[in-house]
């Protein structure tokens, strides 16, 4: 999306709601930047967010004391470019989903906060300091952890019980996008956890949508029994074409967050929570802490989702104790 493309989308979207009161209007209105890739939310999504319902249990209203200035791409120079014309319109914080896009915008700034909702890691990242005194500009949440992929195996192992032979599907580094080669701390805690279940794993990556068919192609002839696949911005924008071609090559597919739901197998956080505890770092840094004063959160609460429906296209039959322990199962 180009520049000219984005204002005038968030000229639309922002900055035509109507201010309600002379008090309102009266009232210092501040002014945040997100970064993503993909394309714009919809207003009804906008209704739903869990973050901007957290920002206005706080006190911040959008259309009214808040303006968020939103940036969509999908590539690195433009979401470059995009992060550049965010410093330049001197928002106060500017919000991004990951660990990759936080280092695309710091790379334009070190001195305005930017809040990461929902890092896959940080403590490596080079990003942060350390978890607990991050320093510099960026603070948020991360949501990774090696039991979490410990977990995650395990769970694969129970509805695949002679599981040996696994996949994992990242992003390439997509020009630095996406956070499957940012951070080899994910495929340390993989290939632990999968060799104490004495699983082979093989790691693949892809760059555009149109080389899934010979990612799939691979697996095939591999004969991997069962796929994880890693949750990245650049991930949720391709995540029913990867859950489809599992389906069609009758693969139990396990996936770090909700978003893959399409697929077998959910276990991670509860994203909604993860938002919400990041809204709050927005309100505190408003109110006038410093990024790099505030530790990095990590969830507390995890989910597992299982798709009967998925199960059934799949002629796997999922067994009574990993439903009865299921959070949520979808039929």
């Amino acid at each position: 999306m180009h520049r000219r493309m984005f204002l005038a989308g968030t000229g639309a979207v922002l900055l035509g709601a109507p201010i309600a009161s002379k008090a309102q209007q009266a009232e210092k209105v501040r002014r945040l930047g997100g970064l993503e890739p993909g394309s714009f939310p919809t207003p009804a999504q906008l209704a739903q967010s869990p973050f901007l319902q957290e920002l206005k249990k706080l006190g911040w209203i959008e259309g009214q004391n808040l303006v968020i200035e939103r940036c969509r791409a999908d590539s690195a120079s433009e979401l470059e470019t995009l992060a550049a014309e965010l410093v330049r319109l001197k928002v106060e914080i500017i919000i991004v989903s990951s660990a990759g896009l936080a280092a695309i915008v710091q790379k334009t700034t070190r001195t305005i906060p930017i809040v990461v909702m929902s890092a896959g890691e940080l403590g490596s990242s080079g990003l942060v300091a350390s978890l607990a005194r991050p320093g510099g500009n960026v603070t948020g949440m991360q949501i990774f952890s090696p039991e979490l992929m410990g977990k995650r195996l395990q769970i694969l192992r129970e509805v695949v019980p002679k599981l040996s032979r696994m996949a994992v599907l990242g992003t390439s580094a997509q020009e630095g996008i996406s956070g499957f080669d940012l951070s080899r701390i994910y495929r340390q805690a993989i290939d632990e956890a999968a060799r104490l279940l004495s699983i082979r794993v093989r790691y693949s990556a892809f760059r555009e949508p149109e080389e899934l068919g010979a990612i799939f192609e691979e697996i095939a002839r591999e004969r991997d029994q069962a796929l994880l696949v890693l949750a990245s911005p650049f991930m949720y924008l391709h995540r029913r074409a990867i859950a489809e071609r599992a389906l069609q090559s009758r693969l139990p597919m396990m996936g770090e967050l909700r978003l893959h739901v399409d697929g077998l197998l959910v276990y991670g956080p509860v994203l909604d929570d993860v938002y919400r505890e990041a809204a709050g770092y927005v309100d505190r840094i408003l109110r006038g802490a410093k990024a790099g004063d505030l530790p990095i959160g990590q969830p507390t609460k995890f989910e597992l989702i299982i798709n009967l429906k998925t199960a059934k296209a799949l002629g796997l039959t999922t067994p009574p104790a990993l439903l009865a322990r299921a959070d949520e199962v979808i039929e």
